[in-house]
């Protein structure tokens, strides 16, 4: 009571944290936060589970830069704000990761789905890969409120407070640039999860001998080595792609990894990951044609 007398019998007064300076500031200016359905499906979830108030606070704090940094590791995110006190305050929200077993089903259940796996492999995050998850029992987002355990080392007793907010949103940025932070923070980095879906779909697609090749094998020749094609892709005297008969590619958008930079960027995206998708979309075409073939 003593602390409330100070006051007026009311609450302590507003207090402007301090300036930062280089500090991570949130790409969205006004509005909502999260440009694509994986970052809206994380902050959906928050703004069920959270408080309107603390959250539109913690939005100002990640757009004035007040987070300093900013780590993701498997089943834990680490981070310092800067509030009013001159020591920043240390925020950590864990989330349990996934057990192995649990990812094995999981990638058992994404190599089932061809277009899955392609878009994965071509480093594009696909929304049905929730229902992937949900056919073995499990959750890729947080799903209770309690799924979430926060700590902030500020003096508010609240469970969400405004410094743990900004990193939650900061947080969702993050997962707009890369998606797959969203699996390794599940327990899953995403060169670890790459090398186990393309182990499973090898073992799933070892070529039996006495199957004939068909036209469709040759749509599928991504991974062929291709002479001068990276140091040529991007120019007028491109080589045409040869005709290389092979089974489905693991990698649909391997050859653009192997190309040099082409400088080329529309709507804050290089034309490589603008293309990647494609590639995707072209293998899985003619992954269908080719079953429909082999039906036939």
């Amino acid at each position: 009571m003593a602390g409330w007398d100070r006051f007026g019998g009311g609450y302590p007064p507003k207090s402007a944290p301090r300036p930062v300076k280089d500090g991570l500031k949130a790409r969205s200016r006004r509005g909502a936060i999260g440009d694509t359905w994986w970052s809206q499906r994380f902050i959906a979830v928050l703004e069920r589970f959270g408080q309107g108030g603390r959250l539109a606070r913690g939005r100002v704090y990640a757009r004035k830069g007040q987070v300093i940094e900013l780590h993701v590791d498997p089943g834990s995110v680490t981070a310092q704000v800067q509030g009013s006190r001159v020591r920043p305050y240390r925020v950590e929200i864990r989330l349990a990761p996934l057990g192995d077993d649990d990812w094995r089903r999981a990638e058992e259940a994404i190599c089932g789905q061809a277009v899955f796996l392609a878009r994965l492999l071509s480093g594009e995050m696909p929304e049905e890969i929730e229902e992937a998850f949900a056919a073995c029992g499990l959750a890729l987002f947080p799903a209770r409120r309690t799924d979430l355990v926060a700590d902030c080392s500020c003096p508010d007793w609240e469970p969400l407070c405004k410094h743990i907010a900004a990193v939650y949103y900061l947080l969702a940025e993050r997962f707009d640039e890369d998606p797959f932070l969203i699996l390794a923070w599940r327990g899953r980095p995403r060169e670890r999860l790459l090398a186990e879906l393309r182990e499973l779909r090898g073992a799933a697609d070892q070529p039996d001998d006495s199957e004939p090749v068909t036209p469709w094998t040759g749509l599928l020749a991504a991974e062929a080595p291709i002479e001068g094609m990276p140091e040529r892709f991007w120019g007028t005297d491109a080589p045409a792609m040869p005709w290389v008969p092979a089974t489905p590619t693991l990698t649909p958008a391997a050859i653009l990894r192997e190309l040099p930079d082409s400088g080329l960027v529309a709507y804050r995206h290089t034309i490589e990951e603008l293309l990647a998708p494609a590639y995707a979309s072209i293998v899985t075409a003619a992954m269908d044609l080719r079953r429909a073939a082999d039906d036939d």
